[in-house]
C-alpha cells in the first residue's frame, strides 16, 4: 500500500480521538436512528464537546482554526463507520465556510460558535421539487419589502433540514435576472413561516434527517442577506470543487471499509469445510478490489493536496466525484458483496 504522506503526526492523533468517537458515541446508536429517521441531538453536542464541528473555523467564531485535512479526517472515519446519519461534512464544510466567506461580522459571531458547539445545526436549501440541482431553474422568490424579504416557495430533500436551526436558502431576489438574480438568505428556526416537511423516507441514509423545507410569507430580515445581493449563484459556484471533493473522500474511504468487512467475513464464513478466505479466487478478487481503491486513493489525495494550494478546479473536483463513487464506489461495494455470498 502507497503510505500517504498528506497527514502530520497531529492529524494521526485527531483520527486516533476520532475512530474513538465514532465507535463509542455513533456505531452502538446508528441502528436505533435508522429506525426513528434521525440522529440524537445530544451527538451533535457530543460531537461539538470534542471538537469535531467547524474546526477549520476561526478561533475567533469559535472553531479552532484547524486546516481542511481536520475536517477530511472527520469525513473519512465517518465513511469508514458507514454512519450516514451524521451530516457534520455538510455543516462544518459547506454551511459554515459560506458564513465565513460571504457573511457579515454580525452572522458571524451570532452563528458559528453556536454551530462549533453543536447547539445550532446548519442546511443548506438548493434543490426544489421542480428544480433538482439546476440552480438557474430555482422558484423559490424572495421580494424585498421594507428592513426584510418575503421569501416564499419550498425545497426538498434537504440533509439536516429536519434538525435545521439555520439554513441558506437559495432564493431569486431578481426572477427576471436568473441566475445572475440568485441571493442566499439564511433563515433561522422560529421564523413565522418558516415550516419543516415530513422526513423523507428513503433507499439508503435511513438516519438521515432529510426533509422539506416550505417558505410562506417568511419575513427574513435584510441583515440576513448573505453577501451581496443577486450574487448569490457567483458564490455558490465558487464553492463546487471542495463541495463534490468531499464526496469523493467520502466513496472512496466506503469503498475502503467495504473491502474491510468483506475480508473479516470471508475469514469467517465457510464452504466445503473451509474458510472463503482461502479459496485463491477469493485472494485474486479481492485484491483487484484493493488495486481500484488504492488508484483512486491516490487521485483523491492530488486533489487534497491541489485543495490545499488553491488550485482545485471544478472539472478535476467532478472527476474525482465520478471516478470515486460510481467507477469504485458502487464497482466495489458490488463485487465485494458477491464475494461475501460464496
Amino acid at each position: 500500500m502507497i503510505e500517504r504522506t498528506l497527514f502530520s503526526d497531529e492529524h494521526r492523533m485527531f483520527r486516533d480521538s476520532v475512530r474513538r468517537f465514532m465507535e463509542q458515541e455513533v456505531v452502538p446508536h446508528h441502528d436505533l436512528w435508522e429506525e426513528q429517521g434521525y440522529v440524537d441531538r445530544e451527538v451533535w453536542l457530543k460531537a461539538g464537546e470534542n471538537g469535531l464541528l467547524c474546526a477549520t473555523m476561526p478561533e475567533a467564531y469559535g472553531g479552532a482554526g484547524a486546516d481542511k485535512l481536520y475536517s477530511i479526517v472527520v469525513m473519512e472515519e465517518t465513511a469508514r463507520v458507514n454512519a450516514t446519519g451524521l451530516g457534520f461534512g455538510l455543516h462544518s464544510e459547506i454551511v459554515a465556510p459560506y458564513i465565513l466567506h460571504y457573511g457579515s461580522e454580525e452572522q458571524k459571531r451570532r452563528l458559528l460558535p453556536k454551530m462549533a458547539t453543536g447547539e445550532a445545526i446548519g442546511a443548506i436549501a438548493m434543490s426544489e421539487p421542480a428544480a433538482g440541482s439546476d440552480l438557474q431553474g430555482v422558484r423559490t422568490t424572495a421580494v424585498r419589502s421594507g428592513d426584510v424579504y418575503l421569501l416564499n416557495g419550498s425545497k426538498t430533500f434537504i440533509t439536516n433540514g429536519w434538525h435545521a436551526d439555520v439554513v441558506i436558502v437559495v432564493a431569486k431576489t431578481n426572477p427576471k435576472a436568473g441566475a445572475k438574480g440568485t441571493s442566499l438568505l439564511l433563515v433561522e428556526r422560529g421564523m413565522k413561516g418558516f415550516e419543516k416537511g415530513k422526513r423523507l423516507k428513503k433507499v439508503g441514509m435511513k438516519a438521515q434527517d432529510t426533509s422539506e423545507l416550505f417558505f410562506d410569507n417568511v419575513e427574513v430580515p435584510v441583515r440576513n442577506l448573505l453577501g451581496n445581493e443577486n450574487e448569490g449563484f457567483v458564490y455558490l459556484m465558487q464553492e463546487l470543487p471542495w463541495e463534490r471533493l468531499q464526496i469523493a473522500i467520502g466513496a472512496i474511504e466506503n469503498a475502503q471499509a467495504a473491502i474491510d468487512w468483506t475480508s473479516d467475513y470471508v475469514k469467517e464464513r465457510k464452504v466445503f469445510g473451509t474458510t472463503v478466505s482461502t479459496f485463491q479466487n477469493t485472494r485474486f478478487k479481492l485484491a483487484e478490489l484493493q488495486t481500484e481503491v488504492q488508484i483512486g486513493r491516490v487521485f483523491v489525495d492530488k486533489c487534497i493536496e491541489l485543495l490545499m494550494g488553491g488550485k482545485l478546479d471544478t472539472a478535476t473536483a467532478s472527476m474525482a466525484i465520478y471516478g470515486g463513487t460510481n467507477e469504485i464506489m458502487k464497482e466495489v461495494i458490488t463485487r465485494a458483496m458477491g464475494l461475501g455470498a460464496r
